[in-house]
């Protein structure tokens, strides 16, 4: 058995090689349409999509999201969100292994049937049963909105690419009745249907290992990172060593975004 620590910024790394390897990701990547939503993991994940595809420019994940989680120090407005100069460079759309640069998810995601997929982040991870939930600041469920009559009403294939950072307790449909309930402005909450796709599946899929989690958290740049027990045959056991290399020096993620004055 392997004991290691992983970094926020390192489990999205492995988050998005794992997502590379999934077999309905790799169809729709090159026969069908994949759409990889704004977020901060999924920044990774487009990284590692684009490489794979041969595209050598660098992709801007600094500023490849629409909300996010600052700490309270960050400057934002009164409603928290954060209010920036720099224009979103648009969602991952991939035609049949072309990236439509410039596309959005509403450009395309009336048109998306069973073989395509979209993959969306989330904010917090119902482990044990596999489920997500997603904040909501759109008064019209924002890409949330967008993707869940797809995925009901047309069978597109929705993957969550989610952290064990977000992992929660308790019933997401008791959390989303209690928020969505409140009074005020604040985030509503979204339990959505989709695969989770967690590091624990990333290092199955690319290993052949299985992995547990069991503990958590840190100083110094490790908030947030989680403590996993990988298991498996030798083989795989020397694998896992080797990806674990790969990611686990991986920099802290940056904004590259211009804040607006707050003034």
């Amino acid at each position: 058995m392997i004991q290691v620590s992983l970094t926020v910024q390192a489990c999205k790394r492995l988050i998005a090689k794992g997502i590379l390897k999934h077999p309905v990701v790799q169809k729709a990547l090159h026969s069908h349409t994949l759409v990889v939503v704004g977020g901060t993991t999924n920044g990774y994940v487009a990284e590692e999509v684009l490489m794979h595809l041969g595209y050598e420019e660098k992709f801007p994940k600094g500023k490849f999201f629409r909300g996010i989680t600052l700490p309270p120090w960050y400057p934002v407005m009164e409603s928290g969100m954060l209010q920036t100069k720099t224009p979103y460079p648009g969602d991952v759309v991939i035609e049949k292994g072309t990236w439509q640069k410039g596309k959005m998810l509403f450009d395309v995601i009336n048109q998306l049937g069973a073989d395509d997929v979209v993959l969306k982040g989330a904010n917090a991870l119902d482990l044990e049963n596999r489920r997500a939930g997603i904040l909501i600041g759109h008064n019209q469920g924002g890409t949330s909105g967008a993707i869940v009559p797809a995925v009901v009403g047309r069978k597109v294939r929705m993957i969550i690419p989610v952290g064990l950072e977000k992992r929660i307790c308790g019933s997401l449909d008791k959390i989303a009745l209690k928020i969505n309930t409140s009074p005020g402005n604040a985030p509503r909450f979204f339990p959505v249907p989709g695969e989770v796709f967690t590091e624990l599946d990333a290092i199955k899929l690319l290993t052949g290992a299985s992995a547990e989690l069991i503990g958590g958290g840190g100083v110094c740049g490790a908030e947030g990172a989680v403590w996993l027990a990988i298991e498996g045959s030798e083989e795989q056991e020397g694998i896992a060593k080797s990806l674990i290399e790969q990611i686990k020096y991986e920099p802290q993620f940056k904004l590259d975004v211009e804040v607006s004055n707050m003034e």
